[in-house]
């Protein structure tokens, strides 16, 4: 799931809203919001993730799962990024981030088995008229660990392959604190690990306010799995236990408390470590 992956969103949220940035509404002369401007030419309500409800099920009974519809609508128009997609999110009591890396590994590596053991004649297919290799880079995917890399070292990385000339992107603007590109992902995983990286600790400002705020107060715990061919394929976080500092990001955003006091008393009386992950269906 967790910001582009279909990435964790909060809750529910207009159309024209963003926990990221304040944006620049196109109004009226009357002062209201013009809705013929936006993403889908009329006002509507998105729901964009069960994950902030499945929290209150998680520290209730323990480890849980949400699949359903999922809305959004992010401007970007690629085959990646759908207005309405299926979401699978986990939640995990009692886990970190190390916990919610490891269940999103295991759980990939599951699918991708079940497919190849179920489903050889079609990859035999889908490798004959689409993509030559592609059974044996999913076998690859089967054996080999996903190892974990730092967002800043990722940046120096990047930053390093354009003064060396190693590379052309499209952006060539990679300084620390940018949500990366779809383009600089697909290198990393092809390219630098020539398999499937495991991205953590980005950066606060570009994350959603539950995320946990790591010791440096600058990023947060916070994790995409990027793969080849395709880049970001589940994105997660641990969760802010801490209600002080939940209040205090939530007003970072500009978003008021008390309109999701029903979330933030999870932490009222004390609360768990508690992490997870979004993994849309379509993409996986």
């Amino acid at each position: 799931p967790e910001e582009d992956e279909e990435q964790e969103q909060d809750g529910v949220s207009s159309s024209s809203s963003s926990s990221k940035s304040p944006l620049k509404l196109p109004l009226l002369p009357n002062g209201a919001v013009d809705y013929s401007k936006d993403f889908f030419g009329k006002r509507c309500g998105l729901t964009v993730s069960g994950q902030l409800n499945v929290e209150t099920h998680a520290v209730a009974l323990s480890d849980c799962y949400t699949f359903g519809p999922t809305f959004r609508a992010e401007n970007s128009h690629t085959s990646r990024h759908l207005a309405e997609f299926w979401m699978i999110e986990p939640e995990l009591s009692f886990g970190d981030l190390e916990d919610d890396m490891h269940l999103a590994t295991d759980y990939l590596k599951y699918c991708v088995a079940s497919v190849v053991a179920r489903c050889d004649d079609d990859l035999a297919f889908f490798e004959q008229a689409h993509e030559k290799g592609l059974r044996g880079r999913l076998g690859r995917l089967l054996e080999m660990p996903f190892p974990k890399l730092e967002y800043t070292e990722a940046i120096e990385i990047l930053q390093k392959a354009i003064r060396d000339k190693a590379v052309v992107f499209e952006n060539t603007q990679v300084v620390w604190g940018m949500d990366l590109n779809s383009e600089h992902e697909k290198y990393l995983a092809e390219v630098v690990y020539e398999g499937p990286v495991v991205l953590v600790n980005y950066p606060k400002d570009i994350k959603a306010f539950y995320m946990k705020l790591n010791p440096d107060a600058k990023t947060v715990a916070a994790m995409d799995i990027l793969v080849p061919k395709i880049g970001e394929i589940i994105g997660g976080s641990q969760r802010e236990d801490d209600l002080d500092v939940l209040e205090a990001r939530c007003k970072e955003v500009g978003l008021d408390p008390e309109g999701i006091k029903w979330y933030t008393d999870l932490r009222l009386y004390g609360s768990v470590p508690h992490a997870g992950f979004g993994l849309g269906f379509e993409r996986l």
